[in-house]
């Protein structure tokens, strides 16, 4: 899409409702404020459920994103009656702002019951969904189902819209993912600076652990992760880089005080994060979006999840090659992955250890990740500012249509 003139031109006041329901989609929520404000000329009302990044554009949450950040089953269930309280909240805030439209922000478990609920009280609001589920991954069948509450979908991944047109599921734009617009930050940061500042010894290549930004996830990872790196330093002397964000570094400082080596814990919101990814000789990750982000550093890696009993048990309904989404976009497993009973102490290490010295292995994965940003990258225009050119685009189209709707009712 290309980075036009502002979409929309008049004096009306545009009325949006966001909601995202954990810090990645705040993340997103943020630039997608930035840019809706340089693509509309008129003037922007906002309301909704966002975190930091949202509030940085002068976005008022309805209440901490905290109350709904979690995921997975077993981590929902304890506070499923806080949540429901948090959606039917939202839906009646939604409704009586009276949006032109309700843009919902990834965390599907979370923001889909208010768009369904929503749509189903209001039938004339346009709903965007930012960020499609997995739905190429697993349970296939909820992109058709999609189609009765979500108007049109920002994709960013670039096979997703084909996998909603070959499953029924709503319209779908791909308008390419945020993290191509911190190349250059990722390119141009200074390793060696950060070496200095922790004070790295410059004989010991650095081993860049991340174990995740969710709390569960910290919680299942940190102890495999840091035996493994034990594992590691007996048989090759490292030192270690922790990334942590915010609300997971007390735990974080806690669970490693007994590591060998000792890592050095550096604040995750900063480029110290992109400085580590350059500087480290490897890493060992949790999956998630942080692949993307390693593979855009080229960094060298190993990627190890686990989750609770009752998603470990749904195992079987996986429709891809892999759960990491640096190898979903380049098509190719270049990242071994290490899942639930395979992600093992001894498996992680001996799966790190060539990484750290030029082998074959680590000459293989430098390679396929020299292409991660030209899969990443759109022609021209930016990802927050495609998004925002679409939502204006959707509401327009809209509003020129008299509201109608592609889906049935509820």
């Amino acid at each position: 899409m290309a980075d036009a003139p502002k979409v929309m031109r008049n004096d009306k006041e545009l009325r949006l409702f966001l909601v995202a329901g954990e810090h990645s989609g705040d993340a997103l929520g943020g630039k997608l404020i930035a840019a809706l404000r340089q693509r509309y000329d008129g003037t922007l009302t906002l309301a909704g459920v966002g975190g930091e990044e949202m509030a940085h554009q002068a976005f008022a949450s309805l209440f901490p994103i905290e109350d709904v950040a979690v995921m997975g089953p077993m981590s929902i269930l304890p506070r499923l009656p806080r949540i429901m309280r948090r959606v039917y909240q939202t839906v009646d805030a939604a409704l009586a702002f009276k949006p032109d439209a309700v843009v919902i922000i990834d965390s599907p478990e979370f923001t889909h019951p208010i768009a369904k609920r929503i749509r189903k009280r209001a039938p004339n609001i346009p709903i965007i969904d930012y960020v499609s589920p997995s739905v190429w991954a697993w349970r296939p069948g909820r992109a058709k189902r999609m189609r009765r509450y979500v108007d049109h979908i920002l994709a960013l991944l670039p096979f997703e819209p084909d996998a909603h047109a070959r499953l029924g599921g709503p319209a779908c734009t791909y308008v390419g993912h945020p993290l191509i617009e911190k190349l250059d930050e990722i390119e141009s940061t200074d390793g060696a600076a950060l070496s200095r500042r922790l004070g790295l010894a410059s004989e010991k290549p650095v081993l860049l652990v991340l174990p995740g930004s969710r709390t569960s996830e910290v919680t299942r990872l940190i102890d495999v992760f840091g035996e493994a790196v034990a594992r590691v330093s007996k048989q090759r002397p490292v030192e270690v880089v922790i990334p942590a964000v915010r609300h997971v570094r007390d735990l974080i400082v806690t669970k490693t005080a007994t590591w060998t080596p000792q890592p050095h814990v550096v604040d995750a919101a900063t480029d110290e994060k992109y400085a580590a990814m350059r500087l480290a000789r490897a890493a060992l990750a949790a999956s998630g979006t942080v692949t993307l982000e390693l593979a855009l550093a080229q960094t060298p890696s190993v990627v190890a999840y686990r989750v609770d009993k009752l998603m470990a048990n749904l195992r079987f309904l996986l429709k891809v090659p892999s759960v990491v989404l640096a190898n979903l976009v380049l098509g190719k497993n270049v990242y071994p992955e290490y899942l639930q009973e395979a992600c093992t102490p001894e498996a992680l290490a001996d799966a790190i250890l060539p990484l750290l010295d030029d082998t074959a292995e680590r000459r293989a994965q430098i390679q396929v990740l020299a292409g991660t940003p030209e899969k990443l990258r759109l022609a021209s225009s930016s990802p927050s500012m495609a998004a925002a050119d679409t939502v204006l685009s959707v509401i327009s189209a809209q509003a020129g249509a008299g509201n109608s709707r592609r889906g049935g009712p509820m």
